[in-house]
């Protein structure tokens, strides 16, 4: 059962009931050593081909983090996301994620690292947007208990000890006719970089596409007229 943090509960409170969740909630059969999913064109860009069991990932906040939840909620994954009020229902359903695999902590407090800690020992994917900058000994004790519990963390702004750092850049929006129209969906550089990797790795993505989520960008010899065109034609203010 997804949790809710009310803003009149107090930091201690909304730990105790972190840890009534860790008695309820338990990982179906034994941990698994292997990648969880992620959406087949990010597939190609992280190491192991998923989020690896045990590691820490910097994602951009927004869209690409939930994409990254909704994949391992859908295969009956167990999530948790702290510290992320903004988190609409209707923008996760759209975005793909299994809601009845969700524990929600919105509001942490002071205590959103010790939350962050409680929920990586008994849940696959952690996803968190620290309350303040973590220093490098806790966050060493934290990747300790991440090997321990087999949970990949995606952490919504830097992170120490990251296996791979995921942004995005270069957005284009499409649906804009010859200045009218609306906007359908919306293409996007990610970038992953990797200490596994000289290089970084990149692909040009559609998020959101026609779903909510995410999916490959066509190439150009996929897209259509009209699609160059909007391209090529400026917005116009009518009156």
């Amino acid at each position: 059962m997804p949790i809710g943090a009310a803003s009149s509960l107090d930091a201690d409170a909304r730990l105790e009931s972190v840890r009534r969740v860790q008695s309820d909630v338990r990982w179906a059969g034994a941990r698994s050593d292997r990648a969880l999913p992620v959406p087949p064109a990010l597939s190609g860009l992280l190491p192991g081909g998923g989020l690896l069991p045990g590691s820490a990932y910097s994602v951009s906040p927004g869209l690409l983090l939930l994409t990254l939840l909704a994949e391992p909620s859908r295969a009956g994954t167990w999530c948790g996301v702290i510290g992320l009020p903004e988190l609409g229902i209707e923008a996760a359903e759209q975005a793909g994620l299994n809601l009845d695999r969700v524990a929600l902590v919105p509001r942490p407090g002071e205590r959103w690292f010790a939350i962050t800690a409680a929920l990586a020992e008994v849940l696959p994917v952690v996803a968190v947007r620290p309350g303040n900058r973590v220093r490098e000994a806790d966050a060493g004790r934290l990747a300790a208990r991440l090997r321990s519990s087999g949970t990949a963390l995606l952490v919504a702004g830097a992170w120490p000890r990251v296996e791979a750092t995921l942004s995005m850049s270069a957005p284009h929006w499409s649906g804009v006719g010859a200045g009218h129209g609306c906007l359908s969906s919306r293409d996007v550089l990610v970038t992953v970089t990797s200490k596994r990797s000289p290089a970084p790795r990149q692909a040009r993505v559609t998020l959101p596409d026609a779903s909510g989520g995410l999916s490959a960008a066509p190439t150009p010899s996929d897209s259509s007229g009209s699609s160059r065109a909007e391209a090529r034609e400026p917005l116009r203010v009518v009156g």
